[in-house]
């Protein structure tokens, strides 16, 4: 096989260049990976990571690179995969650092996958591990909040090209955060593509440590995945796309309980939050903020359906 591996980035230089740097220093089998090019796909950053990427060709051989202007990641990952030769297609962020064996443990759970399923509709799903540590990120180890029960995120999953292209890349009405990559997901499960699952391909997503000033952001991501999370429910009104949405009366419950009904919100929660990281704690105090984080997107859910039912 040969890996194209698509990476969307926007305003992401300094984390991008550990990401390239992983890559060119994979350790391959010839027996089943006959190469593998790096498609990076930027999409309008404006701080100057195409110049960079411009002037470090020799550094990074295997990085072919293309510009869009600012539409998304799922614009980028539709073009990254347009202008892919290869016939298998990782996906991962701009944003994570693999081991040396990621591209090669990819490719041992793809060809044992098949032999074990009997047939070729598989894709496999490696771990992706939080870090706030820039300097060593692959030191991180395994959490239990690093956990993720997705069917097809695009933060490490390897498939062949055909599959995407039955299924119809991704759709580009996702522009604003979330959702884009367990859409596809939907679709691809319809095609009867089984999930392999795939530890030792492991990427280390690094983040900056959480710090109080980053919570405006926060929920407007919150509010954004709201308003996508409905775009996904009305193309697929199913009872567990309603979950994974949260718009279910469970999640308004639980997170109006848990939230004091908003009472427990980034104002309140302050000092608090403050103090855990203070203390050296602040991936604990984004776990925590996490309570009325989940607040805002159930709220941001049902702001959009209500919008929907008006318009229909």
């Amino acid at each position: 096989m040969f890996f194209s591996v698509v990476i969307p980035t926007y305003n992401r230089k300094p984390i991008l260049e550990k990401c390239l740097k992983a890559l060119e220093n994979q350790q391959l089998s010839e027996e089943k990976v006959q190469g593998y090019e790096v498609v990076v796909v930027d999409d309008g950053s404006t701080d100057d990571t195409l110049n960079w990427l411009a002037n470090s060709k020799q550094e990074y051989p295997h990085v072919k690179v293309f510009e869009q202007n600012h539409q998304g990641p799922a614009a980028a990952r539709n073009l990254g995969v347009d202008k892919a030769t290869g016939d298998t297609i990782i996906f991962i962020d701009s944003d994570l650092v693999v081991t040396e064996k990621f591209l090669q443990s990819h490719a041992d759970a793809l060809v044992k996958g098949e032999l074990e399923q009997g047939n070729d509709r598989i894709f496999t799903y490696g771990w992706v591990i939080n870090t706030c540590n820039f300097d060593d990120p692959t030191s991180e180890p395994y959490k239990i909040t690093d956990y993720s029960r997705a069917y097809f995120a695009t933060g490490n999953v390897a498939i062949a090209r055909k599959w995407l292209e039955k299924a119809g890349h991704f759709d580009t009405r996702f522009q604003l955060y979330g959702w884009e990559d367990l859409e596809l997901g939907v679709r691809l499960k319809k095609l009867g593509l089984q999930l392999i699952k795939c530890p030792e391909a492991v990427g280390y997503h690094w983040h900056p440590p959480f710090k109080l000033e980053q919570i405006p952001n926060l929920i407007d991501k919150e509010i954004q995945r709201g308003r996508m999370g409905v775009l996904f429910y009305e193309k697929h009104p199913t009872w567990d796309v309603r979950l994974m949405i949260q718009m279910t009366w469970i999640h308004r419950i639980l997170w109006g309980v848990l939230s004091v009904g908003g009472r427990l919100n980034e104002k309140t929660m302050a000092p608090f939050l403050q103090w855990l990281i203070d203390m050296g704690k602040p991936q604990l105090a984004l776990e925590i903020a996490r309570v009325f984080l989940n607040w805002y997107n159930v709220q941001g859910v049902y702001e959009a359906y209500h919008e929907l039912q008006q318009r229909s």
